[in-house]
């Protein structure tokens, strides 16, 4: 089976500590995902972001609803933290968020290592649609992020 990866860098003219805030609040996480997904946050209430937080989405993909549930891995305020997929679409997904501080703002990461089901279907699949996909959904995250943190 393969193991894919995505690696994506963007500088935020922004203190690493506004930025980190930003990011590791779950709640921020609609406003930056695109619309064709219908992305929601089930988890009900606030969510206190924590080693072993366990958080619920909803979303839509091709018109079939899901539900996907992540886990916080590791957190380390200001720096670092990590999700892995405790139930959803992918047989394996692991999102690495890093934050570094930068010439006049901040440097971040998002690194994800997935796996699809499916077998030799997935690695098709991952061909036609799902690289492609990821790559946008990211994209507007670039861009979505660029909005709501301008330079001065």
């Amino acid at each position: 089976m393969a193991c894919y990866q995505l690696h994506r860098e963007q500088f935020v003219p922004k203190p690493r500590a506004e930025v980190f805030a930003f990011f590791s609040d779950a709640r921020n996480l609609e406003a930056i995902t695109p619309g064709f997904l219908n992305f929601r946050i089930t988890t009900p209430g606030s969510i206190a972001i924590a080693a072993g937080t366990l958080i619920d989405y909803r979303l839509r993909l091709f018109g079939v609803p899901f539900s996907w549930r992540t886990q916080i891995e590791t957190f380390e305020p200001s720096d670092r933290f990590s999700d892995v997929q405790l139930r959803g679409p992918y047989k394996l997904w692991h999102h690495t968020h890093e934050f570094f501080d930068a010439p006049g703002g901040t440097r971040m990461t998002d690194h994800v290592e997935y796996e699809l089901p499916l077998g030799p279907m997935g690695t098709i699949a991952h061909a036609l649609v799902i690289r492609r996909m990821l790559g946008k959904i990211f994209d507007f995250r670039r861009d979505e992020i660029a909005k709501l943190f301008p330079a001065a």
